[in-house]
C-alpha cells in the first residue's frame, strides 16, 4: 500500500515571486515538464543516494535509490567446477552438454530463481494543491541544486529548491512560504512496482511507521542489510534520508533527527567549489559537445565521488518501477571502464579510490578462482560481469572466460598510476593486476605453427565480447581483442617492474615478439563487388565481422588497448580497410555506450569529422528527452536495439533502460577530440575539426600528471600552456608549427621533450601567427 502523508494548516498561502537574477542560473541546465518517467528526469547524487526528480502536472516526484541496496543470493561460482584447459577439450570436442554442466547453465531453467541484484529504493510523490503545476526545472551544476518553477491557480510564480548533503545520505526540499502546510506527499517503496518479482524470491513486503515526528518505511532482504528511506519536516523544508544497515530504522531516524541544514549545504558547496576548480575549463564552438562536457562533468561528481561507493551500471540512479536491467551490476568488458575513463583527464583521479578498494576486496577470491581455473600459481581472474562481492550474477559462459576483463581493469589501474604518478597506486593495485592478468593469460597460450612455418603463440580458445552472446559457438581461436589485451599487458609489465624495483620476467618479452598484433582475414571488400579483396582485422580466426555489432573489440588494439599506432606504415593499410569493413556494417545493432566508443575510434584515427558525428548522433538517438543516457535508442531508427518511443506509446509498459556508461563515454570522447595519449607522446588537438575556428580549454590531465590547456584561433593552435602536477619528462606534439616561443624564447621543433620540476608552468606560443589577408 502507499503511505500517505498530509502537510497541512489554515494559514492562508500567498505567493510571492522567488524567480531570481542569480548568477548561478546562468549555468545551469532548463528541464520542461512534464518529465513523465524517472530516467527522463533531474539528477542529484552522491555516490550513495541517488535522486531522479521528475513529474507531470502538479506531481513532483522524487526517485530514490540507495547505491549497494543488493540482495546477493544466487552467485554463479562456476570456476571451481572447472579448468581452462577442459573448457577448450570441451569446446574442441563439441561436447556442449558437458559445457553447460560445468557452468550451471540449465536448458530448462525452470522458475526464475534468484541472484545477485541491486533493490531500487522508492519515491517521494509531492502533490500540489488543485490548479498548481510545476512548469520548467533548472539544475544548478556549480553547486548540485534544483530548483522547480511552480505555477499558481493564478499563473503566479515561485520555486521549490532540492539539495543534497554531498557526504551523507540526506536531501532536502524547500518550499516557499507556507507551501509545505497545503501540499500532500506520499512514500512509495519499489516493493509497490515490484512485488510479484521480489514475492517470488522470497522478500517480504516493506514495514512502515509513522511515529509523529519521521514516517517512512523499512524494506527488508532474506540475507542481507535492509534499507530504510524516510521523511521529516522542519519549518518549510521536507527532509529525506536513506540508510542502508542492520539497524536501518533507528539510523535513518537519527539521521533525520541530528541533521544539521546550514551546516550540511556549507560543507556541500565547498566540496562542489573545490571540485569545479580542479576539472578542466573547456569552451567549444559546438553547443551540443560543450553540454556532453558541463553536464558529463557533472554527472561525474554525482556518481563517482571519492566519499562515495564504487559505480555501476546505473549507480544510484535506480528506477522503482522494475528491478534494475542488469541488475544494475558490474560489467567490466567495457561499461565500468567507460564510467571511469573520464577521472582521468578530468584531473580527478581519486575517483577511482571506491572502485579499487572493491576489487581489492576480492583479489583473494579472484586468485583462489584463477589459481583453480588456469592451473597456475599468481593467477587473478576478474569476470566481465559482477556484483559488489565479485560474485557472477547469471550465466553468461563466454563473459566468465572473457580474460580480457582482468587486463583491461589492470590498464585502468595502471592508467591511474600513470595520471596520477601516485605510487602507492602502483603498488597496491596496478602491479599485483597486471601480474595476476598475465599469468591468467600464459596459462591460455599454446604454441603453434604459422603458415610460414614459423612458431608463435596462440590462444585456442577466446572471445570477442558479446558477439554471438553465450551460444555454444561464441568462441574462436586468437580474438583479436584478447591478443591487444596481452599485448597490452607485456607493453606496461617492464616499466611496472622497473618501477617497483623487479627484474622483467622474459615471459613478457617472449610473448610481445611471438604473439600476433591482431587476427587478420582475406575476404571481399564488399559483397556488391566481391572481386575486390582486403585484409582486415578479425573478429577471431576464420570470423569476420560478418554485420553490424556494438561491441568494437576487435578494434581495440586502437582504442582502449592502443597497442598499434594506426597510422604507422605497418598497420596503416591495415586499419584503414577494418575501419572501411566496420564503417559499411555501420551502426544497425549498435547500443548506447558503443557510439563513443566509435567516436574515440575516429578520433585515434585522425577523423575528427566522423567522430564529432557519431557523438552528435548518439546525443540525438540515445538520450531521452529529459537527457538521460540510454542503453537502447530512445525511439526505432538507426539501431535495431532500441524501445518504443515512449512519448508517442504511453500505453506500452515502461521499460526504458537507462545506462551512464554512454554518458562518460562521451565526456571521455570530447578529452580525446583535444588531447590525446599515443604511445608515450602526448599530442595536442591531433587532428582539428575543419569547422571549429575558435575554442579555448585548460587542464586536461594526461600521464605524467601534466595539465594541458590550448587556445585556437582562427583554426590554428596560437598557444599550448602546461603544468607538471609532480615533475618528470614530458614529449609533446604541441600542433604550433616547427617554429614556437617557449616562455617567450625560441625554439625549432613539431615536438618539444623537457623534463619538469614539480609544479613548473610552461606557455608554448605560436612564433607566427598566419596571415589573416591570404585565404
Amino acid at each position: 500500500m502507499k503511505h500517505v502523508f498530509v502537510f497541512f494548516s489554515s494559514v492562508l498561502f500567498i505567493l510571492t515571486s522567488c524567480m531570481t537574477d542569480n548568477p548561478e542560473l546562468s549555468k545551469a541546465l532548463t528541464w520542461d515538464f512534464p518529465l513523465p518517467r524517472p530516467h527522463a528526469g533531474m539528477l542529484i547524487g552522491n555516490g550513495v543516494q541517488g535522486l531522479m526528480i521528475w513529474g507531470d502536472g502538479r506531481d513532483l516526484v522524487l526517485t530514490v535509490g540507495r547505491a549497494g541496496f543488493w540482495d546477493h543470493r544466487g552467485g554463479n561460482k562456476f570456476a571451481a567446477s572447472t579448468t581452462y584447459r577442459e573448457v577448450t577439450r570441451l569446446l574442441m570436442e563439441g561436447d556442449y552438454e558437458g559445457l553447460r554442466k560445468v557452468f550451471n547453465i540449465s536448458e530448462n531453467p525452470g522458475p526464475e530463481k534468484p541472484r545477485p541484484h541491486q533493490v531500487g529504493g522508492g519515491r517521494l510523490k509531492i502533490t500540489l494543491p488543485a490548479g498548481w503545476k510545476m512548469d520548467k526545472g533548472l539544475l544548478i551544476l556549480s553547486n548540485g541544486t534544483a530548483v522547480i518553477n511552480i505555477r499558481d491557480n493564478r499563473n503566479r510564480t515561485n520555486e521549490i529548491r532540492i539539495k543534497q548533503d554531498i557526504f551523507n545520505e540526506i536531501s532536502w526540499i524547500e518550499f516557499p512560504g507556507d507551501l509545505l502546510d497545503i501540499v500532500m506527499a506520499e512514500i512509495i517503496p519499489s516493493w509497490e512496482f515490484t512485488s510479484e518479482s521480489l514475492q517470488t524470491w522470497g522478500v517480504e513486503q516493506p514495514e512502515y511507521w509513522d511515529d509523529g515526528q519521521t514516517a517512512g518505511f523499512c524494506q527488508t532482504l532474506p540475507e542481507d542489510d535492509p534499507l530504510a528511506l524516510a521523511i521529516s519536516r522542519k519549518k518549510n523544508t521536507i527532509l529525506l534520508a536513506t540508510a542502508l544497515q542492520q539497524d536501518a530504522i533507528e539510523a535513518v531516524k537519527n539521521r533525520l533527527n541530528d541533521f544539521n541544514q546550514d551546516m550540511a549545504e556549507a560543507r556541500s558547496d565547498a566540496w562542489w567549489k573545490d571540485y569545479w576548480s580542479a576539472v578542466p575549463e573547456i569552451i567549444l564552438p559546438d553547443p551540443v559537445l560543450q553540454e556532453i562536457v558541463d553536464y558529463g562533468l557533472y554527472k561525474q561528481a554525482c556518481c563517482t565521488p571519492p566519499h562515495g561507493i564504487a559505480c555501476s551500471l546505473q549507480g544510484p540512479f535506480m528506477e522503482s518501477y522494475q528491478i534494475p536491467p542488469w541488475s544494475n551490476d558490474y560489467h567490466f568488458n567495457i561499461n565500468i571502464e567507460m564510467i571511469y575513463w573520464p577521472a582521468l583527464a578530468s584531473n580527478r583521479t581519486e575517483h577511482f579510490m571506491p572502485l579499487w578498494e572493491m576489487v581489492s576486496s576480492w583479489i583473494p577470491e579472484l586468485q583462489k578462482n584463477a589459481e583453480h581455473f588456469f592451473q597456475t600459481q599468481g593467477a587473478i581472474m576478474l569476470p566481465h560481469a559482477v556484483d559488489n562481492k565479485g560474485q557472477i550474477p547469471g550465466v553468461f559462459w563466454t563473459g566468465m572466460i572473457d580474460h580480457g576483463s582482468t587486463a583491461w581493469v589492470a590498464q585502468m589501474a595502471w592508467l591511474h598510476y600513470r595520471y596520477s604518478m601516485d605510487r602507492t597506486i602502483l603498488e597496491n593495485y596496478a602491479w599485483p593486476l597486471l601480474k595476476g592478468a598475465f599469468e591468467g593469460y600464459w596459462a591460455m597460450l599454446e604454441k603453434v605453427k604459422d603458415k610460414s612455418g614459423k612458431t608463435r603463440f596462440s590462444i585456442p580458445v577466446s572471445v570477442s565480447p558479446e558477439f554471438r552472446g553465450s551460444r555454444m559457438d561464441a568462441w574462436g581461436r586468437d580474438a583479436s581483442f584478447q591478443l591487444a589485451a596481452l599485448h597490452m599487458l607485456v607493453n606496461i609489465l617492464p616499466d611496472a617492474a622497473n618501477l617497483m624495483g623487479e627484474s622483467a620476467d622474459p615471459r613478457w618479452n617472449e610473448v610481445a615478439e611471438n604473439l600476433p598484433q591482431y587476427t587478420l582475414i582475406y575476404g571481399p571488400r564488399t559483397l556488391e563487388w566481391p572481386e575486390y579483396e582486403s585484409q582486415r582485422i578479425a573478429l577471431w580466426e576464420g570470423m569476420d565481422l560478418v554485420e553490424s555489432h556494438r561491441h568494437h573489440s576487435h578494434l581495440a588494439a586502437i582504442y582502449p588497448f592502443s597497442t598499434i599506432d594506426p597510422l604507422a606504415s605497418e598497420h596503416k593499410n591495415i586499419v584503414e580497410n577494418s575501419i572501411y569493413h566496420w564503417r559499411r556494417e555501420g551502426p544497425g545493432a549498435w547500443s548506447g555506450w558503443c557510439v563513443p566508443w566509435a567516436s574515440i575510434l575516429f578520433a585515434r584515427t585522425d577523423n575528427p569529422e566522423a567522430a564529432v558525428s557519431y557523438l552528435h548522433l548518439w546525443n540525438q538517438n540515445f538520450t531521452n528527452k529529459g537527457r538521460g543516457t540510454l542503453h537502447n535508442s530512445d525511439f526505432p531508427g538507426i539501431t535495431t536495439i532500441s524501445g518504443p518511443s515512449w512519448e508517442k506509446h504511453p500505453e506500452i509498459p515502461l521499460r526504458e533502460v537507462m545506462q551512464l556508461d554512454a554518458g562518460f563515454g562521451a565526456l571521455n570522447a570530447v578529452f580525446e577530440l583535444l588531447v590525446q595519449n599515443r604511445q608515450g607522446l602526448i599530442h595536442v588537438l591531433p587532428s582539428l575539426h575543419r569547422d571549429w575556428k575558435n575554442l579555448e580549454f585548460n587542464g586536461i590531465l594526461t600521464e605524467g600528471a601534466f595539465l594541458v590547456g590550448a587556445t585556437v584561433e582562427d583554426g590554428n593552435i596560437v598557444e599550448v600552456r602546461i603544468k607538471s602536477k609532480t615533475g618528470g619528462n614530458l614529449k609533446i606534439l604541441h600542433g604550433l608549427g616547427m617554429k614556437y616561443l617557449l616562455n617567450g624564447k625560441e625554439l625549432t621543433g613539431e615536438i618539444l621533450e623537457k623534463d619538469f620540476e614539480e609544479d613548473e608552468v610552461v606557455v608554448l606560443t605560436r612564433l607566427y601567427q598566419p596571415d589573416k589577408s591570404i585565404q
